[in-house]
């Protein structure tokens, strides 16, 4: 009885507490492409895909293809997954990703291995890498 009954506590906190995002279906043409080496590392770290959550909301975004100049990035929201174009910004120092979203400019950047999303009207989503 107390193997069963430490059975069904592991499995309630399992289920409830320690449970990770269910990353959703990806896109038929999904295409990740490997960032060039010649790119800065601070930049190909951007590449792949990332997870984030805000209250109750889930983010999902994939970093398809990247470069010097622009990105190709695919943000899955309630409608399914969503490609937008986004450009690279090099702000004192500091690589960034521009777009421009429903409710006006949105910018990802990295801080050591999680990428912040700053979008309006003034709402932050840290994202975590998902291999």
């Amino acid at each position: 009885m107390k193997k069963v009954t430490v059975l069904l506590v592991a499995m309630v906190v399992f289920l409830v507490g320690g449970t990770a995002m269910a990353f959703p279906s990806l896109p038929d043409d999904l295409n990740i492409v490997q960032p060039d080496l010649a790119l800065p590392k601070e930049l190909a770290d951007f590449s792949g895909k990332w997870e984030g959550k805000s209250g109750a909301r889930e983010f999902f975004l994939i970093v398809e293809k990247i470069d010097r100049e622009k990105a190709t990035l695919r943000l899955s929201n309630a409608y399914g997954w969503e490609t937008m174009p986004a450009n690279i910004v090099k702000e004192y120092g500091k690589w960034k990703i521009w777009f421009s979203g429903r409710y006006g400019q949105n910018e990802f950047s990295l801080r050591g291995k999680y990428l912040d999303f700053y979008l309006p009207p003034g709402i932050t989503v840290t994202f975590t890498k998902v291999p």
